[in-house]
Protein backbone atom coordinates (compact mmCIF):
# COMPACT_ATOMS: atom_id res chain seq x y z
CA UNK A 1 0.00 0.00 0.00
CA UNK A 2 1.99 3.12 -0.80
CA UNK A 3 1.24 6.73 0.95
CA UNK A 4 -2.37 7.91 -0.71
CA UNK A 5 -4.07 4.62 -1.04
CA UNK A 6 -3.25 4.51 2.96
CA UNK A 7 -4.66 8.40 3.03
CA UNK A 8 -7.45 7.35 1.36
CA UNK A 9 -8.63 4.34 3.37
CA UNK A 10 -7.85 5.75 6.39
CA UNK A 11 -9.81 9.25 5.44
CA UNK A 12 -13.02 6.92 4.68
CA UNK A 13 -12.35 5.24 8.24
CA UNK A 14 -12.21 8.25 9.48
CA UNK A 15 -15.29 9.65 7.44
CA UNK A 16 -17.85 10.25 10.41
CA UNK A 17 -15.12 12.87 12.37
CA UNK A 18 -15.75 16.37 12.43
CA UNK A 19 -13.96 17.63 9.10
CA UNK A 20 -11.69 19.58 11.02
CA UNK A 21 -10.21 16.85 13.02
CA UNK A 22 -10.35 14.49 10.26
CA UNK A 23 -8.24 17.03 8.12
CA UNK A 24 -5.52 17.33 11.23
CA UNK A 25 -5.29 13.36 11.74
CA UNK A 26 -4.29 12.88 7.86
CA UNK A 27 -2.20 15.73 7.98
CA UNK A 28 -0.64 14.13 10.87
CA UNK A 29 -0.21 10.57 9.29
CA UNK A 30 0.90 12.50 6.04
CA UNK A 31 4.24 13.82 7.43
CA UNK A 32 4.61 10.96 9.64
CA UNK A 33 4.95 8.66 6.15
CA UNK A 34 7.25 11.39 5.05
CA UNK A 35 9.59 12.29 8.03
CA UNK A 36 9.94 7.98 7.72
CA UNK A 37 10.96 7.69 3.85
CA UNK A 38 13.01 10.43 4.57
CA UNK A 39 15.14 8.45 7.25
CA UNK A 40 15.69 6.28 5.07
CA UNK A 41 12.55 3.61 4.74
CA UNK A 42 10.89 2.84 1.35
CA UNK A 43 7.15 4.07 0.94
CA UNK A 44 5.42 0.80 1.15
CA UNK A 45 7.48 0.20 4.84
CA UNK A 46 6.78 3.73 6.20
CA UNK A 47 3.11 2.65 5.78
CA UNK A 48 3.69 -0.50 6.63
CA UNK A 49 4.90 0.91 10.33
CA UNK A 50 2.30 2.67 11.02
CA UNK A 51 -0.53 0.00 11.07
CA UNK A 52 -3.64 -0.51 9.26
CA UNK A 53 -6.17 2.23 8.96
CA UNK A 54 -8.49 0.32 10.76
CA UNK A 55 -6.42 0.18 13.66
CA UNK A 56 -5.47 3.81 13.83
CA UNK A 57 -9.09 4.75 13.39
CA UNK A 58 -10.13 2.65 16.63
CA UNK A 59 -7.01 4.82 18.17
CA UNK A 60 -8.22 7.63 17.63
CA UNK A 61 -12.04 7.30 18.32
CA UNK A 62 -10.35 6.11 21.86
CA UNK A 63 -8.52 8.89 22.24
CA UNK A 64 -11.15 11.85 20.80
CA UNK A 65 -13.15 12.89 23.38
CA UNK A 66 -17.04 12.28 23.50
CA UNK A 67 -17.77 15.85 23.63
CA UNK A 68 -15.68 16.89 20.19
CA UNK A 69 -17.82 14.24 18.45
CA UNK A 70 -21.70 15.90 20.23
CA UNK A 71 -20.69 19.26 19.50
CA UNK A 72 -20.77 18.71 15.94
CA UNK A 73 -23.36 16.12 15.72
CA UNK A 74 -25.39 18.86 17.72
CA UNK A 75 -24.68 21.49 15.57
CA UNK A 76 -28.13 21.68 13.87
CA UNK A 77 -27.31 21.91 9.74
CA UNK A 78 -29.73 23.83 8.51
CA UNK A 79 -32.48 26.81 10.82
CA UNK A 80 -35.85 25.01 12.76
CA UNK A 81 -38.98 26.61 10.98
CA UNK A 82 -41.60 28.05 12.98
CA UNK A 83 -43.90 24.51 13.42
CA UNK A 84 -41.21 22.87 13.75
CA UNK A 85 -40.31 24.73 16.89
CA UNK A 86 -44.31 24.79 17.76
CA UNK A 87 -44.00 20.92 18.00
CA UNK A 88 -41.04 20.64 19.67
CA UNK A 89 -42.30 22.89 22.56
CA UNK A 90 -45.33 21.44 22.71
CA UNK A 91 -44.53 18.17 22.59
CA UNK A 92 -41.79 18.71 25.39
CA UNK A 93 -43.33 17.51 28.38
CA UNK A 94 -44.38 14.03 26.33
CA UNK A 95 -40.23 13.55 24.91
CA UNK A 96 -38.31 15.64 27.78
CA UNK A 97 -39.86 13.70 30.34
CA UNK A 98 -38.95 10.46 28.17
CA UNK A 99 -35.92 11.22 27.89
CA UNK A 100 -34.71 12.03 31.35
CA UNK A 101 -36.55 8.97 32.56
CA UNK A 102 -34.67 6.90 30.39
CA UNK A 103 -31.33 8.34 31.28
CA UNK A 104 -31.89 7.98 35.23
CA UNK A 105 -32.69 4.14 34.51
CA UNK A 106 -29.33 4.14 32.61
CA UNK A 107 -27.64 5.53 35.53
CA UNK A 108 -29.15 3.75 38.24
CA UNK A 109 -28.65 0.57 36.41
CA UNK A 110 -24.38 1.41 36.48
CA UNK A 111 -24.94 2.84 40.13
CA UNK A 112 -26.32 -0.64 41.09
CA UNK A 113 -23.05 -2.61 39.07
CA UNK A 114 -20.77 -0.03 41.37
CA UNK A 115 -22.61 -0.06 44.76
CA UNK A 116 -22.10 -4.19 43.72
CA UNK A 117 -18.02 -3.93 43.39
CA UNK A 118 -18.29 -1.62 46.17
CA UNK A 119 -19.81 -3.64 48.80
CA UNK A 120 -17.69 -6.97 47.34
CA UNK A 121 -14.37 -5.09 48.54
CA UNK A 122 -16.36 -4.23 51.91
CA UNK A 123 -16.52 -7.62 52.76
CA UNK A 124 -12.98 -8.00 51.62
CA UNK A 125 -12.00 -5.90 54.32
CA UNK A 126 -14.27 -7.39 56.55
CA UNK A 127 -12.50 -10.45 56.02
CA UNK A 128 -9.11 -9.55 56.12
CA UNK A 129 -10.63 -7.53 59.23
CA UNK A 130 -11.40 -10.38 60.40
CA UNK A 131 -8.63 -12.89 59.97
CA UNK A 132 -6.43 -10.31 61.80
CA UNK A 133 -8.69 -9.63 64.90
CA UNK A 134 -8.99 -14.05 64.99
CA UNK A 135 -5.13 -14.91 64.57
CA UNK A 136 -4.41 -12.16 67.09
CA UNK A 137 -6.93 -13.18 69.23
CA UNK A 138 -6.37 -16.37 69.20
CA UNK A 139 -3.18 -16.50 70.03
CA UNK A 140 -4.50 -13.57 73.28
CA UNK A 141 -6.25 -16.58 74.41
CA UNK A 142 -3.66 -19.27 74.03
CA UNK A 143 -1.90 -18.18 76.65
CA UNK A 144 -3.75 -16.40 79.12
CA UNK A 145 -7.40 -17.97 79.01
CA UNK A 146 -8.06 -21.08 77.18
CA UNK A 147 -5.79 -23.22 74.57
CA UNK A 148 -8.44 -24.42 72.84
CA UNK A 149 -10.47 -21.51 72.47
CA UNK A 150 -7.80 -19.82 71.39
CA UNK A 151 -6.42 -22.68 68.83
CA UNK A 152 -10.19 -22.25 67.49
CA UNK A 153 -9.77 -18.88 67.14
CA UNK A 154 -6.77 -18.82 65.60
CA UNK A 155 -8.19 -21.65 62.91
CA UNK A 156 -10.92 -18.93 62.32
CA UNK A 157 -8.20 -16.72 61.48
CA UNK A 158 -6.76 -18.59 59.03
CA UNK A 159 -9.85 -19.46 57.58
CA UNK A 160 -10.71 -15.89 57.09
CA UNK A 161 -7.36 -15.30 55.60
CA UNK A 162 -8.29 -17.82 52.85
CA UNK A 163 -11.11 -16.27 52.17
CA UNK A 164 -10.06 -12.38 51.73
CA UNK A 165 -7.44 -14.45 49.06
CA UNK A 166 -10.56 -15.93 47.27
CA UNK A 167 -12.02 -12.41 47.71
CA UNK A 168 -9.34 -10.10 46.51
CA UNK A 169 -8.97 -11.93 43.13
CA UNK A 170 -12.86 -11.99 43.10
CA UNK A 171 -12.90 -8.11 43.80
CA UNK A 172 -10.09 -7.68 41.16
CA UNK A 173 -11.60 -9.38 38.63
CA UNK A 174 -14.91 -7.28 38.62
CA UNK A 175 -13.10 -4.18 39.08
CA UNK A 176 -11.64 -5.16 36.01
CA UNK A 177 -14.62 -6.11 33.94
CA UNK A 178 -16.51 -3.08 35.21
CA UNK A 179 -14.09 -0.92 33.93
CA UNK A 180 -13.74 -2.95 31.01
CA UNK A 181 -17.61 -2.46 30.22
CA UNK A 182 -17.15 1.43 31.16
CA UNK A 183 -14.85 1.82 28.29
CA UNK A 184 -16.35 -0.17 25.96
CA UNK A 185 -19.27 1.93 26.58
CA UNK A 186 -17.53 5.01 26.35
CA UNK A 187 -16.28 3.60 22.79
CA UNK A 188 -19.81 2.51 21.69
CA UNK A 189 -21.40 5.93 22.61
CA UNK A 190 -18.93 7.24 20.48
CA UNK A 191 -19.46 5.50 17.35
CA UNK A 192 -23.66 6.35 17.50
CA UNK A 193 -22.33 9.92 16.76
CA UNK A 194 -20.35 8.52 14.18
CA UNK A 195 -22.99 6.43 12.63
CA UNK A 196 -25.30 9.37 12.68
CA UNK A 197 -22.97 11.64 11.04
CA UNK A 198 -22.12 9.29 8.11
CA UNK A 199 -25.72 8.82 7.31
Amino acid sequence: MNKQEFLDALEKQLSGFPPEERDERLSFYAEMIDDRMEAGLSEADAVKDLGTPEAIAEQILKETPLITLAKKRMKPSRSLKAWEIVLLVLGSPVWLSLLIAAFAVALSLYAVLWSGIISLWAVFAAAVGSAVGCTAGGILFSFTASLPVGLACVGAGIFASGLAIFLFFGCQAATRGILLFTRQLGIWTKRLFLKKEEA
